[in-house]
């Protein structure tokens, strides 16, 4: 691995250029409060349009956006091409398993043999924590970078669709409890949750999961831990649901799903917990039965299938933001 291929601190510079524009989308950390809304307020546009104006907005045309996925996620790529191409935008997906790095050239060589093919637009996705942040350090000034996800650093994309459901159904973020439950150490989308929704000054965050599965000092990010289910879900507004990840899994953290399934999986009477209007999310791939019964996760209080819906509108409002200006019309 290249020595700067690490995620860490990331000055605001490097993020937004002068008047708070976006020049690349790598974490919701430290983005100001306003910032947050505006992209909300830009995906509710998208979201509002004329059926017949959503399939074509023409903000990107002329330019040529590269999802570059060195690691799978079918609906996250096919989302992110959805709504390039409704921007008007060229796609091109690079077959990793097919491509150079597979055959040892380096990851960056491989982005200066792309920037040559007149990209504008990176979105990354990697298994290394990091790899987006290195790829917009190093490209052209002219290249914009977005992260899909890196390793278990951020996936602020899925964080702000997620802020953008909840505003949708629950209005301000003040009065809220938001708990978030199941394998929060292995999740870059925890984390990019938990800045989001403390940047929104959600008026409380939990976190909820076994010891083996909770990072070490995670209350210095402005949460509550709970290692007991039904304590954590009582009275809370939102549950957001986490899939076990044993893919990144070192050692025995779990004795078995079944075990944890019987711990902190979420059914129907423990969702009688949580107020009576609450909403139940999930960021996908879903496993039924381990993390969410099929009737909760299929249920009326469930929003899954909506936010993979927003998905579309709030990718397509993030690159509308950083390659198309941040102000004006959607149409």
């Amino acid at each position: 691995m290249h020595p700067h291929l690490k995620p860490g601190p990331l000055p605001l510079s490097m993020q937004l250029a002068p008047g708070n524009q976006l020049n690349h989308f790598l974490t919701v950390e430290g983005l100001p409060y306003q910032l947050l809304h505006d992209i909300m307020d830009r995906a509710e546009q998208f979201v509002t349009l004329p059926a017949k104006q959503q399939k074509k907005a023409p903000l990107l045309r002329g330019k040529t956006v590269m999802n570059l996925f060195f690691e799978n996620s079918t609906r996250t790529r096919v989302t992110f091409e959805i709504a390039a191409q409704r921007l008007g935008a060229d796609v091109i997906n690079l077959d990793i398993r097919t491509s150079s790095t597979a055959k040892g050239e380096t990851l960056l060589d491989t982005v200066r043999n792309l920037e040559a093919m007149n990209a504008d637009m990176f979105v990354v996705r990697h298994e290394h924590a990091g790899t987006a942040q290195f790829i917009a350090r190093y490209s052209a000034p002219h290249i914009s970078v977005l992260n899909a996800g890196d390793g278990r650093h951020a996936h602020p994309t899925q964080a702000m669709l997620d802020m953008f459901t909840i505003r949708q159904k629950k209005g301000a973020f003040e009065p809220l409890k938001v708990a978030i439950v199941g394998d929060v150490l292995h999740s870059r989308v925890a984390r990019s949750q938990i800045h989001a929704l403390t940047t929104l000054l959600t008026g409380e965050v939990r976190v909820i999961g076994p010891k083996t599965l909770i990072p070490a000092h995670i209350e210095r990010m402005g949460v509550k831990v709970f290692h007991n289910l039904d304590e954590g879900l009582r009275d809370v507004d939102v549950v957001i649901m986490l899939r076990l990840q044993r893919e990144r899994m070192a050692g025995a953290l779990l004795p078995s799903e079944r075990e944890f399934a019987k711990l902190y999986g979420l059914n129907e009477q423990r969702l009688e917990l949580t107020k009576p209007d609450s909403i139940v999310m999930h960021p996908g791939p879903i496993n039924r039965g381990v993390e969410i019964d099929t009737e909760v996760a299929d249920g009326v209080r469930s929003v899954i299938l909506e936010q993979v819906t927003n998905g579309i509108a709030v990718r397509m409002a993030v690159m509308a933001m950083i390659m198309g200006g941040n102000t004006g019309s959607a149409a």
